[in-house]
């Protein structure tokens, strides 16, 4: 080959990686657009009679997170939900059912006080029983599909505010719930372009 032909083939091959990182750039874009207006349509929905105490909503680069204070959810030390849970859940299924690219994990968060009972050793177990409780309202009652929920214990670990404080503690129980984009569907999309 002549130094003429490689360089053409250089730039060509330039020009194919340029317009892969243009489409991946698009592709970011996109999402993150999407995850902006979900973030939005949370906030319309779960706004409605709720303080942001109660109910946060943040949208972070690739997910869309929903912070629930656990007062909303359950009763002290308890994982059981309380009817007005299910109201809220209720809104929270219902843009997550228009969504089935999204993956919804469930994490729950305890404050540092001890607890022990017959069912539950310490704050580990109440922090996965709380968000497999928020899972199984979601699956059974609202028809949210299983393979697309993960539950996450927390425990104590992940403190909002200081533990120290009535305040902080309360700021601390809280259930979140992630929603994700399939990341197996993302490499999908870019593998296909590549080829």
């Amino acid at each position: 080959k002549s130094a003429s032909d490689n360089i053409k083939e250089t730039l060509t091959q330039m020009g194919k990686k340029d317009q892969y990182i243009q489409y991946i750039q698009k592709a970011i874009t996109k999402r993150d657009s999407m995850n902006l207006a979900l973030g939005f349509k949370l906030k319309s929905v779960l706004k409605d009679g709720f303080t942001d105490e109660d109910i946060q909503i943040d949208v972070e680069k690739t997910v869309v997170y929903i912070s629930i204070a656990d007062k909303l959810l359950f009763k002290s030390g308890s994982h059981v939900i309380s009817s007005e849970a299910k109201r809220v859940l209720k809104k929270v299924a219902d843009v997550i059912a228009a969504q089935p690219e999204l993956e919804v994990m469930v994490e729950g968060y305890t404050d540092n006080k001890p607890i022990s009972t017959s069912d539950m050793k310490d704050n580990w177990d109440l922090s996965v029983k709380r968000s497999t409780s928020v899972i199984r309202v979601l699956q059974n009652d609202f028809n949210i599909e299983p393979s697309r929920l993960i539950a996450a214990g927390r425990s104590e670990y992940l403190p909002l505010q200081t533990n120290d404080t009535v305040e902080g503690r309360a700021r601390n129980r809280r259930t979140r719930i992630v929603l994700m984009p399939k990341l197996d569907q993302f490499f999908k999309l870019l593998e296909s372009k590549v080829e």
